[in-house]
C-alpha cells in the first residue's frame, strides 16, 4: 500500500564530497493519519556497487583493505571489504563494478551475478548498494590494483580462503555490513555446491 508523503521544504546545508539536505515532512502513519512535521536529514548519495570477488583458480575470496576515517572513534579505522564504489554518471552497475574490480583488486571480471540491492542505513542516508558476486578463474591480476592515486586511495588486496574470511566476520574483524551480507551469500552458495 502506497502512503502519502508531503515535503514541505528541502534546504540543502552541505555540497561537498557528500550533500546533507535537511527536510520538513509529514507522512501518513499506519493507522492512515499524518503525522506533524518532522524534520529530516539525509546524507545524499548515489547508488553504490559492490562485488564479493572469488578467484576460481586459487578457490579464494578477494578482498580489499583501506582506512576509513569513519570508523576510527571504535576502531583501528582499517577496514576489511569487498570491492565497492560508486557508479559514475552514465554508468551501469555492471560497467562500475568490474571498473572498481580492476581499480581496487588488478582483476577482469570474467562472470557477474546480482545478488541483491539495499540500503546499508535508510535511517541517515539515501545511498543504495548494487551488491555483485563476481569471478574470475585467472590466478593473477591484469593490473596493479590497490586503488587510483589521483583519489588518494591505499588499498591492500587480500586474498582468503572462504573459511578464514568467514571466521573474521564470526570474531569481529570483518564488520562491514555488504561485506557481511556478500561472505553470507557465498558460504550458502558454496554449501549448495554452486561455486567451482
Amino acid at each position: 500500500m502506497d502512503r502519502k508523503v508531503i515535503v514541505e521544504k528541502r534546504t540543502l546545508l552541505l555540497d561537498d564530497y557528500f550533500k546533507v539536505e535537511e527536510a520538513t515532512v509529514s507522512y501518513q502513519k499506519f493507522d492512515g493519519t499524518m503525522s506533524p512535521v518532522v524534520r529530516r536529514l539525509d546524507l545524499v548519495r548515489g547508488d553504490a556497487v559492490a562485488a564479493v570477488l572469488f578467484n576460481k583458480k586459487r578457490q579464494r575470496v578477494i578482498l580489499v583493505s583501506q582506512f576509513r576515517y569513519a570508523t576510527l572513534s571504535r576502531g583501528t579505522g582499517w577496514m576489511t571489504e569487498v570491492i565497492a564504489g560508486l557508479i559514475d554518471n552514465g554508468e551501469t552497475p555492471e560497467d562500475a563494478v568490474r571498473r572498481e574490480i580492476l581499480e581496487e583488486a588488478g582483476y577482469e571480471t570474467e562472470r557477474l551475478e546480482r545478488i541483491s540491492s539495499f540500503y546499508p542505513s535508510p535511517g541517515i542516508t539515501s545511498e543504495r548498494v548494487i551488491l555483485f558476486y563476481a569471478e574470475t578463474s585467472g590466478g593473477d591480476p591484469v593490473a596493479k590494483g590497490g586503488g587510483l592515486d589521483h583519489e588518494d586511495e591505499d588499498i591492500q588486496v587480500l586474498e582468503l580462503p572462504l573459511e578464514d574470511a568467514l571466521q573474521q566476520v564470526e570474531c569481529g574483524e570483518i564488520a562491514d555490513a555488504k561485506t557481511i551480507i556478500g561472505l553470507m551469500w557465498l558460504r550458502e552458495r558454496v554449501g549448495l555446491g554452486r561455486i567451482g
